[in-house]
């Protein structure tokens, strides 16, 4: 027997037979018989095409206290994906982990990792680009290499672009029914200033533009990864104003949040919120 993967709306688990992967046509074909089509819906069980595979891509640095354990849960979410991973020349020992995966964590059929170097520090926003062009999946979606985001809710935040109603997803912090944890009052404030500001100059109404769970159609990405320029955290807003731009078609979801205080590694500081203002107004006029 085989238990389904956490569906975040409940801690009870469901068994099936060894035959129904999760997220597989059987499973879902499966569950909806016992629980109904509208509570399959409301808990995220639906089906995953078995031949589609999402590009996890991972920017790293100096993240040895983490790596391993956010890696082994992207590996435990049960879909086919490849795992890209780009470190940042980190100093804290991080490479000797990548450099080992391939004898610690070995590719399988439904995980392909791969591993690529930086010879010096640019920063997430270039390891973000190196990953982008790298990428052979049909969807990618960013994953943090911290554990303040959790890969076990990546079949939520895919559901909308496999369900053909979106081309691009952004896993919100603020939509309220995930738990989060609770830090800083000034940062929340910041990214809520920050995300308005944005949707003044992209017209749109997110609720969380510098979240890290960002998903796109391959397609959306191969557009605009020749133009990207923001070497840092300014990635995050000058993606959103292509993204805009490009007109493509947004949704939110909400994630929950296990944030990082800065004892605990946490990186992005008040000098990345004013680079992030001055990309607002930059990639507001023109990529």
């Amino acid at each position: 027997m085989t238990t389904s993967p956490d569906t975040r709306s409940g801690s009870a688990s469901i068994e099936t037979t060894d035959s129904a992967r999760p997220y597989s046509a059987t499973w879902h074909a499966q569950l909806k018989t016992t629980l109904g089509e509208a509570v399959c819906q409301r808990l995220g069980i639906y089906t995953i095409p078995d031949d589609l595979v999402t590009s996890v891509v991972i920017p790293v640095y100096n993240e040895q206290s983490t790596l391993l354990h956010c890696l082994e849960r992207v590996l435990a979410v049960p879909i086919r994906k490849e795992i890209v991973l780009v470190d940042d020349a980190s100093t804290d020992g991080t490479r000797d982990i990548l450099e080992a995966l391939g004898q610690t964590h070995p590719s399988d059929a439904d995980n392909e990792i791969r591993v690529f170097y930086h010879d010096h520090n640019q920063g997430k926003g270039a390891a973000l680009k190196t990953a982008f062009e790298q990428v052979q999946g049909e969807v990618v979606i960013i994953q943090d290499a911290d554990l303040e985001y959790d890969p076990s809710e990546f079949p939520s935040l895919l559901h909308p672009i496999i369900a053909g109603t979106a081309d691009v997803v952004y896993g919100s912090r603020f939509l309220g029914d995930h738990a989060h944890r609770v830090l800083y009052y000034w940062h929340y404030l910041g990214n809520r200033f920050l995300t308005a500001l944005s949707n003044c100059f992209t017209n749109l109404n997110l609720t969380d533009m510098e979240t890290c769970y960002k998903v796109f159609r391959r397609s959306v990405l191969d557009d605009i990864t020749p133009t990207l320029k923001q070497c840092r955290f300014g990635i995050e807003p000058e993606l959103t104003a292509k993204i805009a731009r490009r007109r493509a078609r947004i949704y939110e979801r909400s994630i929950s949040y296990a944030g990082r205080s800065y004892e605990e590694g946490k990186k992005i500081g008040w000098r990345d919120g004013l680079v992030a203002i001055w990309c607002i107004l930059r990639f507001g006029v023109a990529d």
